[in-house]
């Protein structure tokens, strides 16, 4: 779990020389009327369980680097394991229900629905034989009409009987009803979720690193106890930098986020660039070092800006020289 962002190598980390010091008290090599002093910073990102558990594992020590996708820690996973277990279960109960009710009764159950309803068929047909010869008996008079009466009133039972057997049957073939179906449709749909669920809270027992980063701190040690959301290590990805320099008053109106600066550092490329992200709206940033009580009363504005398209490390705490700026002073 990514718990948020933190800055590293503050102003206080910056080592100043001659030629920024110049740059900061308003005077030195080149135009310092176009040039401004500050550093990197960089930003950590720190990676803590969703939940408390105890520390199993860290393969990384700090300042190891890992690549992305690699395992950061692990947290004892026994609990997590058991739940997925439980889901799966409950998922393959509620999938058997739901294949049973679309493929309707058992084949044993309708063998038996089957067989009944065939000895119905012969029982009605001698008792229809039957009620047949009671009504030519009656014609002659050799039978009494209560005879008659109680063949024509078992013809008519077995009728129903059988006509209930059949309609059994039929159902038991057909299947459940759409309701009946729909229900137990979701009741999959929802263990599948829970499964998934299970399966994420599992996962994020064993992190990986989001992106190629250096292992900055870590925190526990294996077999201590680690609370939930609590960081386990700090990583400083490659390339999660940005610049943080300082420009005065009269040059904040064209300081704006979007425009691009160049800036230079010690053995460093040429042409690097930086696009400001944020600006300071209020005048409450002195300079990072001060060297006089004219720099003392002189209170600047803090400019941020992200390095655009280079491939090239910049390390926390590196002096840079922002230049390029398209702001024109007045003499």
């Amino acid at each position: 779990m990514l718990i948020g962002s933190v800055a590293v190598a503050g102003a206080a980390a910056v080592g100043i020389g001659p030629r920024e010091r110049a740059l900061l008290l308003g005077f030195g090599p080149g135009d310092p009327a176009h040039q401004y002093l500050g550093y990197i910073e960089g930003e950590t990102t720190l990676v803590a369980p969703p939940v408390a558990g105890r520390l199993v594992a860290r393969p990384p020590r700090r300042g190891d680097r890992v690549a992305k996708g690699e395992k950061l820690f692990a947290i004892d996973t026994v609990q997590a394991e058991a739940e997925v277990a439980r889901a799966t279960a409950a998922l393959a109960e509620a999938q058997a229900r739901h294949d049973n009710l679309l493929t309707g009764k058992r084949s044993e159950e309708q063998e038996v629905v089957r067989a009944q309803r065939q000895e119905v068929e012969a029982s009605l047909a001698m008792a229809e034989a039957d009620l047949k010869r009671q009504e030519d008996l009656l014609q002659r008079n050799f039978t009494s009409r209560q005879a008659y009466d109680q063949a024509e009133s078992q013809v008519s039972r077995l009728r129903a009987r059988l006509a209930a057997l059949v309609a059994k049957e039929h159902a038991g073939d057909l299947g459940a009803r759409s309701a009946e179906i729909d229900a137990a449709a979701a009741l999959v749909d929802q263990g599948r979720a829970n499964l998934a669920r299970a399966q994420d809270r599992l996962a994020e027992l064993a992190p990986v690193a989001p992106e190629d980063a250096l292992i900055e701190n870590t925190f526990f040690n294996v077999g201590e106890w680690v609370g939930a959301g609590s960081p386990v290590v700090s990583l400083l990805p490659d390339f999660r930098v940005k610049l943080r320099f300082f420009v005065p008053e009269e040059d904040m109106a064209k300081a704006q986020p979007g425009e691009h600066v160049r800036f230079t550092c010690d053995r460093c490329p040429t042409d690097l660039t930086a696009k400001i992200t944020y600006r300071s709206t209020r005048a409450e940033y002195a300079p990072p070092v001060i060297y006089s009580q004219t720099a003392r009363t002189q209170l600047v504005f803090m400019i941020e800006a992200r390095p655009v398209a280079t491939r090239y490390s910049l390390p926390p705490g590196l002096p840079v020289t922002v230049e390029g700026f398209a702001l024109d002073r007045k003499p």
